[in-house]
């Protein structure tokens, strides 16, 4: 074990769920030898504990795509340090995001801040309960922890498991929060025409693409019936945003929300997320309590604007994306060598796969394992950032190859072979609590 998983194992029960954010619990990674912990990180690189550098071909969960520790980012909110964060006043930087933000995003003309991406979510949707004198909502995808979401599993604990993490409990969500939000999945207009027949929407809720690109025209479909029925249409692009173009990923379609939200790679790894809208509906929220010290200080605003800035200028969603396409090609290529048949999914600077095979788990734990024996941190999900490139890819594919190597070995072997050092890793929340 290494110095990481040590202090995991006995420390972290000083901390609630063992760390601060799900996916970067070990447990759900490598449990038993995952670092946990790191030191310092640079470009596409992270030095854990013991001092060893690591690639990082992982770059969970998707907040640094200019790279870690970026001069140029880090500059820019150095100097505003060294000028004060916060004071009685509020910061002038948080009007000239807001003017960044509606230059790519037209049809908004307001805004409001926030340092999370639950915060923003739950902050989009008291403004359109607000707007609307509504209460029910329908939801499609993942949109944080706060009660109105997890609600959703009152009604049947599995509601929301193909909304990216399955067997979320709703311990200590209100009951009487019960049958207020509602679960369509993506692609399904019948569900959503059902969810709208049966209740008073205030507003529809969704991710605009994760597992692939956008459907135009089911979006199409949600923005007629929003319109119809004066339903607050909300895109959640948290986790979409700027990373195939300057702005929402609903911008390559032609279908405007009336909210959006931004958050993750908008700071390059400093927290600020927006929430913005038509001035029409967002107004409606003005006798509405929403407010927070935190979110006046002034670094987040900072980083957005020099990340922005840095985005429009080296077009960096395209290294993104190019990063992606040549990661695809290289699964692809092992998986026809070895003939192991995955599926790959996502948006090409988000991408993954899986085995189509009964191990699936297994062998993503043991990709894992092994490429953590050559100082690599690697599953089988890639958030890309800028300095993903060929040759480091070209590197994270030669060890990988390897593995795949052995995973054919392992899977034509007629005799039981023993691959994995420690165990599985929990794939649902409910395995990781239990």
């Amino acid at each position: 074990m290494n110095k990481g998983a040590k202090i995991f194992k006995i420390k972290s029960k000083l901390i609630l769920g063992g760390n601060m954010v799900l996916s970067k619990n070990p447990k759900m990674i490598l449990p038993g030898y995952w670092p946990a912990y790191y030191k310092k990180s640079k470009g596409t690189h992270v030095w854990t504990l013991d001092n060893k550098k690591h690639l990082d071909m992982m770059c969970y969960v998707g907040q640094s795509t200019l790279g870690y520790s970026n001069d140029h980012i880090d500059s820019e909110v150095i100097k505003k340090i060294r000028l004060g964060n916060m004071t009685s006043l509020n910061s002038y930087e948080e009007i000239q995001l807001a003017e960044i933000l509606f230059k790519s995003h037209k049809w908004a003309n307001i805004a409001k801040f926030a340092r999370s991406g639950g915060e923003a979510n739950a902050m989009a949707i008291r403004i359109a309960r607000a707007a609307t004198g509504r209460d029910h909502v329908a939801i499609c995808g993942y949109h944080g922890w706060h009660d109105w979401y997890l609600s959703v599993n009152l009604k049947n604990k599995k509601n929301l498991d193909e909304h990216l993490l399955p067997g979320l409990k709703p311990l200590g969500v209100p009951k009487v929060l019960k049958n207020t939000t509602h679960a369509f999945r993506y692609g399904n207009i019948d569900e959503l025409c059902k969810i709208t027949k049966k209740y008073n929407l205030a507003a529809i809720k969704m991710e605009v693409g994760r597992n692939d690109l956008p459907n135009e025209e089911f979006l199409n479909q949600v923005r007629d019936i929003a319109t119809k029925k004066k339903i607050v249409l909300i895109f959640d692009e948290c986790t979409s945003g700027f990373r195939r173009n300057e702005g929402g990923l609903h911008l390559q379609t032609k279908v405007n929300p009336d909210i959006a939200m931004f958050g993750k790679a908008m700071g390059n790894g400093y927290a600020i997320t927006a929430v913005i809208g038509r001035s029409k509906i967002m107004s409606s929220a003005k006798s509405s309590f929403i407010s927070s010290t935190f979110w006046t200080e002034r670094i987040g605003f900072v980083a957005a604007i020099a990340t922005l800035k840095y985005m429009k200028k080296y077009k960096t969603w395209n290294k993104l994306i190019l990063a992606g396409s040549y990661i695809n090609k290289k699964w692809k290529k092992l998986s026809s060598k070895y003939d192991l048949p995955i599926t790959i999914s996502g948006i090409d600077s988000i991408t993954q796969f899986n085995f189509n095979l009964s191990r699936n788990e297994e062998y993503k734990t043991f990709i894992t394992q092994e490429m953590l024996k050559k100082n690599i941190l690697a599953t089988n999900l890639v958030f890309t950032n800028i300095f993903h490139t060929k040759k480091i890819i070209d590197q994270y594919a030669h060890e990988l190859d390897k593995i795949f190597n052995k995973i054919k070995v392992i899977e034509d072997s007629k005799k039981k072979i023993k691959f994995l050092d420690g165990k599985v890793r929990e794939s649902t929340f409910a395995r990781l609590t239990d």
